[in-house]
């Protein structure tokens, strides 16, 4: 069986006969669509719409614009003429063909995820901005030669750039900022080259985008964070742009945000993909949408604008104190805007500088900045919300009050103790995320990773238990199955399998089941106890208690592993490391882990019983030693795998401890440890 044909029964697996009948009905339809191929609209509208969002150049924050633009590990340079279609990583690139016949799969016209990033032409608010601060017109040249170049080589629905509408409504987006930042309309009275440019190239395009968004929704198993983008481009289009459909446009897409933003989230705003980073890139379709909404005199629901909350209300308090994320499931470094005034950017506290704006929280305006930083409102936000939204953000007050522990029934648990100083350079933070969430969204579960009862723990803002990443999507297929599956989490891997079974880049089966059997949180202890139903088709249950005591600073992990079947089975316990944090070891089983940018280490104790090895850049014969900071990007990283033969009709119980201590406790630890080596060798 060919790759395509497992790929293709496998996803007819997954599906409902409803999709099943949906999916069969796309081939009539991509035969019509071929007939469509290089359409060109006329469009006029009887004015060019005003600026609606509150954009004054003179008050945003001075950016200087780099043409070096970052493409995941590359760059490209678009002061030079950029290449549509190609994929910079291989060089190869992808044919000038119906854009539904585009093989995005298997790799042989190189990685679409290459060339999408570079066609969602980010880069164009940042001209924009540049060419309003400064007066500049070789900004404006290079904005028009851009769009230019891009509209005479991506024909409507010729090309890998017509392939995806989530690729379609991220351009008509930053279309739509950036006509507000040029003021568009005003130009085109005083500079005739721009006016025929919006009138007889731009409009044309944008109309094209809003009816490939509109005849393109994603369905079933693919209606996740795509369906999202779909709503979200449409909408801010026809709340701006009056074309004849744009009334018609413009409700449907508002009623599909106003039911997704509910069915994506959980009731606390959670998001049901469980990919942590994409959180921050759905939130700005549902932030911009909103923005616009209430610009346009359109605007959402109190029920919309309160899930909006709640989503912000996670971010806050997901971020540990130096605003790193837990990095559960996949992550693509997507973005919405590339509107940065700082490097790096944390989108999420941008976000949450927004939530300062619109709700006046002064828990997001504590956690838009890092630990001992000065909440400051970013040029993204000032866009959004100009001179006005900056002075509410400045009126909302900051607590000083540190965050604690919060668990969420959706199977996120934070276990947090911060210690407030009057030095912020003492600030100190033990944050932990425990993970008894679902595997992911929908059927397919795309974006989730096999990653059932892992645990991430960060000190004083640095990672020092890790989730690996996630390096890429439907290329490298071996990196990919390594980096999703359950080996490459900090928990328990029977006999080498993954929790769930994976058919595919983005497709998972058999789903397992979690289910939190307790959890407490007091001002001494956090505990949470669970368990999950992935390796019951082994004959095999892991039980794990997540237990952290916070006078002592000790997180403790409790395995209950149960054989019942009649095979023995192999036990793996995983413990993967940021990729700053050494590992000295003490003992078999005894380890001290450092981090160059906390003087606090964390002493790790291994159940006695398992096997150790340290394992760093391997391949053969298992994969294990990665992380991936970015989409793309991968280095070594410092692992440790314990392992264990459980016999049939065997239970066993593991614990390991995890203690935070000082700096002067660690080398009268790591002097009895040796100690105690010592006397064992003389024996």
């Amino acid at each position: 069986m060919t790759h395509t044909y497992q790929w293709f029964y496998h996803r007819l697996r997954s599906m409902t006969v409803s999709e099943i009948m949906f999916r069969s009905g796309e081939f009539i339809r991509k035969k019509a669509g071929r007939r469509r191929m290089g359409w060109q609209p006329a469009v006029r509208l009887a004015h060019l719409p005003e600026p609606l969002l509150p954009f004054d150049p003179s008050g945003t924050p001075v950016v200087t614009f780099s043409p070096e633009q970052p493409i995941f590990r590359h760059t490209i340079d678009i002061n030079t003429p950029v290449d549509w279609h190609l994929d910079i990583n291989t060089g190869r690139r992808f044919p000038l063909i119906y854009a539904k016949d585009v093989d995005v799969r298997s790799g042989r016209w190189g990685s679409a995820k290459y060339a999408w990033e570079i066609n969602r032409l980010l880069f164009l608010p940042q001209l924009a901005v540049q060419y309003r601060q400064t007066g500049d017109q070789r900004f404006l040249t290079q904005f028009l030669e851009l769009n230019r170049s891009w509209f005479a080589e991506n024909p409507y629905l010729t090309g890998v750039n017509w392939y995806s509408n989530i690729e379609v409504n991220i351009r008509l987006i930053n279309w739509f900022i950036s006509w507000n930042i040029l003021d568009a309309s005003g130009l085109a009275q005083t500079n005739n080259d721009f006016r025929l440019f919006v009138e007889t190239e731009w409009l044309p395009v944008i109309y094209q985008h809003c009816v490939y968004s509109r005849s393109n929704p994603s369905y079933h198993s693919s209606a996740n964070n795509h369906l999202i983008s779909e709503y979200a481009g449409l909408f801010i289009a026809a709340s701006f742009w009056a074309f004849p459909e744009s009334p018609s446009w413009r409700n449907y897409a508002k009623a599909g945000l106003e039911r997704e933003i509910q069915l994506q989230h959980s009731a606390r705003g959670i998001n049901r993909e469980e990919a942590a980073e994409y959180i921050q890139f759905i939130t700005d379709f549902f932030l911009i949408a909103n923005v616009v909404g209430d610009r346009a005199g359109d605007p959402f629901s109190e029920a919309y604008t309160a899930k909006l909350k709640q989503i912000l209300a996670y971010i806050a308090q997901f971020l540990d104190c130096g605003g790193t994320f837990p990095r559960y499931g996949d992550e693509d470094d997507g973005r919405v805007l590339l509107l940065d005034d700082a490097h790096p950017h944390n989108n999420f506290q941008s976000l949450l500088r927004s939530g300062a704006v619109l709700f006046g929280e002064p828990l997001f305006k504590q956690q838009s900045a890092s630990r001992g930083d000065v909440p400051r409102f970013d040029l993204k936000n000032y866009i959004l919300f100009g001179a006005a939204g900056q002075s509410l953000f400045e009126a909302v007050p900051v607590t000083s009050e540190p965050l604690g522990s919060v668990l969420y029934d959706e199977g996120h648990y934070i276990f947090r103790k911060q210690e407030i100083a009057d030095d912020p350079s003492k600030f100190r933070e033990i944050y932990i995320h425990a993970d008894a969430a679902p595997l992911g969204f929908l059927s397919i579960a795309a974006h989730g990773h096999a990653d059932a009862l892992s645990f991430l723990m960060h000190v004083d803002g640095q990672v020092f238990l890790a989730d690996p990443g996630t390096y890429s999507y439907q290329t490298d297929p071996e990196w990919r199955n390594y980096f999703i599956s359950t080996r490459a989490h900090n928990t328990i891997c029977i006999d080498g399998q993954n929790q769930a079974f994976q058919a595919g880049a983005l497709l998972w089966l058999d789903h397992y089941k979690p289910q939190v059997l307790s959890s407490l949180s007091n001002d001494q202890a956090d505990e949470v106890v669970a368990t999950h139903n992935g390796y019951a088709r082994l004959q095999c249950k892991h039980q794990r208690t997540f237990r952290f005591e916070k006078a002592n600073d000790l997180f403790s992990i409790r395995d209950l592993v149960e054989n019942y079947g009649q095979q023995a089975r192999l036990v793996e316990v995983m413990f993967h490391f940021g990729p700053n944090v050494r590992v000295d070891t003490l003992s078999r089983n005894k380890f001290v882990l450092s981090h160059p940018d906390t003087e606090r280490r964390v002493w790790l104790t291994i159940a006695s019983g398992l096997r150790t090895e340290i394992m760093t850049g391997q391949t053969e014969p298992l994969r294990l030693g990665w992380y991936s900071e970015g989409f793309y990007r991968n280095q070594p990283t410092t692992t440790i795998r314990a392992s264990l033969m459980l016999d049939p009709e065997r239970t066993t119980t593991l614990t390991h401890q995890l203690e935070v201590i000082e700096p002067a406790d660690v080398d009268p630890l790591i002097h009895k440890q040796t100690e105690s080596r010592r006397v064992l060798q003389k024996q």
